[in-house]
């Protein structure tokens, strides 16, 4: 099969043909690539997990446009979600709803909620609007990959496997959408992105945080431990004394390491190479996935700092960043 990069203008047809045929396309959003499908047909959507070698039991979130009517799709929706989706949608903001059935069960995994996500990307918006379906989507990489923030990224996990992609530029937002279960009498975030909980409370007057119980199936995407992961060797530590011995040690050996680090730590690290993160939670998260890819190109060994800041963004960030280099945060 070949994999034709496009523009959204010279490409929605096309998009449209190999969504109503039963396959895959993927697609630009502000925050990362998607993989998407017919959210209504079981055959599309597991072929879906089948291209990521996604598990079975990590539920997908179901794309529309933003004149799309809502409510044909959910069991109803309390009143702080309405609120919500007109204060931050479309936007990288994904809202969990009692779901009414009308997409595949495939999409949440058996669960009886429905993830649906109103993403503000034109490019994603003209596809969207083209097919007119919701369109259930992961992010475009192979399972337990870094996520794709470029076309790029998304052609070298699947070349050959998928025929098109909607190419709208690299990825603005840089990590994946917050997930929040609106199924309660207060908003939860089960997964934290670039809208924070702080901005969900303004709105809402309230929101907690999922913590997830050892043994409980997954109830938003992004919670396996290890994920967003480079595929060269990595480290993470909490001091520049520690990065400088590995990376030191990793040299001396015949590697070709590199560290990860925020934009004040990085003078620390002269010569030694470095991959500058950014210096705020905003830039961060754009930035990180991209030098992800930057690193297991490039790189025999990737030494990551963890950043000091917390709040706000960066709980989104750092819980990308935990799971890319295999620490687990989220289980209570």
């Amino acid at each position: 099969m070949q994999t034709k990069i496009v523009t959204a203008q010279d490409g929605l047809s096309l998009a449209k043909q190999y969504i109503f045929g039963g396959d895959v396309v993927a697609f630009h959003t502000e925050t990362v690539y998607g993989l998407g499908a017919d959210a209504r047909s079981d055959e599309a959507v597991k072929r879906i997990f089948a291209l990521k070698g996604r598990p079975s039991d990590n539920p997908l979130i179901a794309h529309i446009h933003a004149e799309f009517d809502l409510k044909t799709l959910i069991d109803g929706e309390p009143p702080y979600a309405e609120k919500l989706r007109k204060a931050f949608l479309p936007g990288p903001l994904t809202m969990v709803y009692p779901s009414n059935g009308k997409v595949s069960k495939y999409v949440s995994c058996g669960l009886k909620t429905l993830a649906v996500r109103v993403p503000a990307s034109p490019t994603a918006q003209a596809f969207l609007r083209a097919v007119d379906i919701p369109i259930a989507a992961p992010s475009a990489n192979l399972s337990g990959h870094v996520s794709p923030v470029t076309a790029q990224h998304v052609y070298r996990d699947f070349c050959g496997k998928i025929p098109l992609i909607l190419d709208g530029g690299a990825s603005s937002g840089g990590i994946e959408s917050t997930v929040l279960d609106c199924t309660g009498e207060i908003p939860m975030i089960l997964r934290a992105g670039l809208v924070t909980r702080e901005m969900i409370a303004s709105v809402a007057g309230a929101c907690e945080v999922y913590h997830r119980k050892a043994g409980e199936a997954p109830k938003s995407p992004g919670m396996a431990h290890r994920h967003y992961a480079p595929r060269c060797r990595t480290a993470c530590v909490s001091d520049a004394a520690e990065a400088i011995a590995l990376y030191d040690r990793e040299q001396e050996g015949g590697g070709s390491p590199v560290v990860l680090c925020e934009s004040g730590l990085a003078a620390m690290f002269a010569p030694r190479r470095v991959l500058d993160v950014g210096g705020d939670g905003e830039e961060m998260a754009r930035r990180l996935y991209a030098l992800l890819r930057e690193g297991e190109d490039t790189a025999t060994l990737i030494v990551a700092v963890e950043p000091k800041a917390r709040g706000g963004v960066m709980e989104g960030v750092l819980n990308r960043f935990s799971r890319a280099f295999g620490r687990n945060t989220d289980e209570a």
